[in-house]
């Protein structure tokens, strides 16, 4: 199914460079479907005022949550000019970084702009964004200040949820506890982070970029807080396996 196909976030010539042609390919096809289910989808739903039904739901659910939203922010930030784009989609659009070529004569992303009337494009995208708010997720703005220049040692982190599967795309699967010793924890580095998922314990790691930031104390859940201390009691093992009190 579509919905399960890998959003691939490079260039075509950044792919060609890392040797992923066949991923951006993939992905570029992929792109184009969503983008002809989108406009088909405005034609079957359009009755000449608004969009009839959940339109935007039933798009996420065949093409996926991220790849509507990178063809719609790919569909306005070809027409920075056009002004029946609602300001708010514009800056909206531009949270999505979308890359293109060097050569714009061979940039392909015009391949997946939609091309249906920008206002009913304006209507599914405030669709979408109502769509995407009621799954409650966490975002920069449940983050501390400047994190990404915060060690990440014994904190919870607020996983990027472009990296959760649909079906997984939940605030309390975004929280993710790191442990000492990850080299990603540093400031500036960019190895990996060791924690693991405070909602089911699985032992894990991740980019230090994958992370959207540190979460502020006042938004971790109570189930979460409960959790962390319930880790904190634990005994510590030495590495000999005796415990250290």
């Amino acid at each position: 199914m579509p919905k399960d196909k890998y959003v691939y976030p490079y260039s075509m010539d950044e792919a060609k460079r890392l040797g992923e042609l066949a991923l951006w390919r993939e992905s570029q096809k992929t792109n184009i479907e969503c983008k002809k289910g989108i406009e088909k989808a405005i034609v079957d739903n359009y009755d000449g005022m608004r969009l009839n039904g959940d339109v935007a739901k039933d798009l996420c659910d065949e093409f996926g949550i991220d790849r509507m939203k990178w063809v719609l922010s790919n569909t306005v930030q070809h027409a920075p000019w056009d002004g029946r784009y609602r300001v708010e989609n514009k800056e909206w659009a531009k949270e999505t970084y979308i890359p293109r070529n060097a050569d714009r004569e061979n940039d392909r992303t015009a391949d997946y702009s939609v091309n249906s009337h920008p206002e009913i494009v304006n209507g599914l995208i405030n669709q979408f964004k109502r769509y995407y708010k009621s799954l409650n997720l966490f975002d920069r703005s449940h983050c501390e200040t400047d994190s990404r220049n915060l060690d990440f040692n014994n904190q919870v982190l607020i996983l990027d949820p472009s990296l959760l599967k649909d079906e997984f795309k939940s605030p309390e699967n975004q929280l993710f506890y790191a442990k000492s010793g990850g080299f990603g924890c540093s400031p500036g580095s960019h190895g990996k982070v060791m924690g693991e998922f405070l909602n089911d314990g699985e032992k894990t790691n991740y980019h230090r970029d994958d992370f959207i930031g540190v979460i502020k104390d006042e938004f971790i859940p109570d189930w979460a807080i409960e959790k962390l201390e319930a880790m904190n009691a634990e005994p510590e093992q030495s590495d000999n396996g005796m415990t250290m009190n």
